[in-house]
């Protein structure tokens, strides 16, 4: 069988899109496996769907930490379990520059507008607000800027009339889950392949 990346996926809630990231992984051909689930909130619901599974997982609380020597100790786990790629799933912590420094082009992030428009928060409501046709999610590389790297993967869905934020986010969160697992898969693939000999 061929080598598989291997992927840490770091949450803070209750990881539906680690969930969906799983999920794809269990199939055959899927170029990743996941050896890691990171938290930095021990209570976060995923965890205990992630060890269900059979999924390593290592969790630590932030509180009282600074970021960048809770950073370390993520770090840590992340490279002790080999890690080759980091996928952030409802991550809600900003990461230390130096950490996304030392990975750089390896962490990958999902974000629920299409992005340039609506970095950071609200991202429906201000979708809705700008009267705009459409919404959506995008998988971005994570540099060390607030969802600013650049966009591998994206999926649109129509802003209809009457939608509330809820409603919106909704819509987006299904094609989150369908996209973050390919865009992963993708990005695993190409991975492997650069080190494959021509």
């Amino acid at each position: 069988m061929s080598p598989k990346l291997r992927v840490g996926v770091m949450i803070s809630g209750r990881g539906s899109n680690m969930a969906s990231i799983l999920a794809a992984a269990e199939a055959q051909d899927c170029p990743y496996e996941v050896v890691l689930v990171a938290s930095n909130n021990p209570e976060a619901a995923g965890l205990g769907f992630a060890d269900e599974r059979g999924v390593a997982i290592w969790a630590h609380d932030h509180r009282g930490m600074k970021r960048a020597e809770f950073d370390r100790l993520i770090d840590a786990a992340l490279r002790a379990a080999n890690v080759e790629m980091i996928a952030l799933a409802g991550y809600m912590r900003l990461l230390s520059s130096e950490f996304v420094e030392s990975w750089k082009g390896r962490i990958l992030n999902i974000h629920p507008s299409l992005l340039p428009k609506y970095k950071g928060l609200d991202t429906h409501a201000r979708a809705i607000e700008a009267g705009d046709a459409e919404a959506g999610c995008s998988v971005h590389i994570v540099t060390p800027e607030l969802d600013d790297g650049p966009v591998v993967a994206q999926a649109r869905v129509p802003v209809l009339a009457g939608d509330t934020p809820e409603t919106l986010a909704e819509r987006v969160l299904k094609e989150e889950h369908r996209l973050y697992p390919a865009a992963l898969a993708k990005c695993a693939a190409d991975v492997l392949q650069s080190r494959s000999p021509a």
